[in-house]
């Protein structure tokens, strides 16, 4: 049984390469190393501090001495790890590390504004600029009934309606009514056309008939309230944020830009 143990931790791929960077290490020993590797580690009192911060974030409390020690060692195990594979080359031309890299390079030229406020006077020249986005939609409150398909069906239907008789029942399942609503929610349920439509309908009475993505509607127009454009007291916290995601795309590109500018780029097409 345990020659079978062993020859199974023999076969294991992960003991081949460790047993090839021993014999790799042991030459480099032996008849000197060409690479520029530095084998001091140091811990000192503030990677010490780090680290038990990191755990108290985690788990609400500090570590105690044996945890401390554990976090030290899992520390020590990290570096030597992946100094040893920098050694090997394990780093170059890994997909999976240069995406990491990149993205640590695009965090380090943003991360500054991560936490940033805009002045008064930046947040109204911004919304000045931008007013509208945040415009108001128009609402509407409104009664429809769906007259079919067909649109001739849905004219006599709709003559009927008018003379105030009752056209034949066409079953949707979509609201009959509907109270203030926005533009965008009149769409999503029957189209940009119908609830473009509803704009410029006669208020009061029953209109149509009105196309929609699921055929002819009769509509009846009850309240329109008009677009308007908000103060910046009312959409500040938007705006805010609108601002900080455009300036944060805008110092991620001018930093690319200084580091590109460093860069003399051949390319060579086929």
């Amino acid at each position: 049984m345990r020659d079978i143990q062993v020859r199974r931790f023999i076969r294991e791929p992960l003991v081949h390469f460790l047993a090839a960077g021993s014999v790799l290490f042991l030459l480099m020993s032996q008849f000197g190393s060409s690479d520029s590797l530095d084998r001091s580690i140091t811990i000192n009192e503030e990677e010490v501090a780090r680290l038990a911060s990191q755990w108290e974030q985690t788990w609400q409390r500090p570590p105690s001495a044996q945890q401390l020690d554990s976090l030290i060692r899992d520390y020590i195990k990290e570096e030597v790890y992946v100094r040893e594979a920098m050694r090997l080359g394990l780093d170059v031309d890994d997909p999976i590390i240069r995406r990491r890299l990149r993205a640590k390079m695009e965090f380090l030229a943003t991360a500054e504004i991560q936490n940033m406020e805009p002045t008064d006077a930046e947040l109204q020249r911004y919304y000045d600029t931008k007013k509208s986005l945040y415009a108001a939609q128009p609402a509407f409150s409104f009664d429809q009934q769906f007259l079919g398909e067909d649109q001739n069906v849905a004219q006599d239907s709709m003559r009927m309606l008018l003379q105030g008789k009752t056209p034949p029942a066409q079953a949707l399942s979509v609201p009959q009514s509907m109270e203030d609503a926005e533009w965008d929610s009149v769409s999503r349920q029957f189209g940009d056309d119908f609830a473009n439509n509803l704009r410029n309908a006669p208020q009061g009475k029953w209109s149509g008939p009105v196309r929609s993505g699921f055929g002819w509607h009769a509509v009846r127009v009850r309240n329109v309230v008009a677009a308007g454009t908000p103060a910046l007291s009312a959409v500040r916290q938007r705006v805010s944020n609108d601002w900080r995601a455009e300036t944060q795309t805008k110092r991620e590109a001018a930093a690319y830009q200084a580091l590109l500018d460093g860069y003399d780029i051949r390319i060579a097409k086929p």
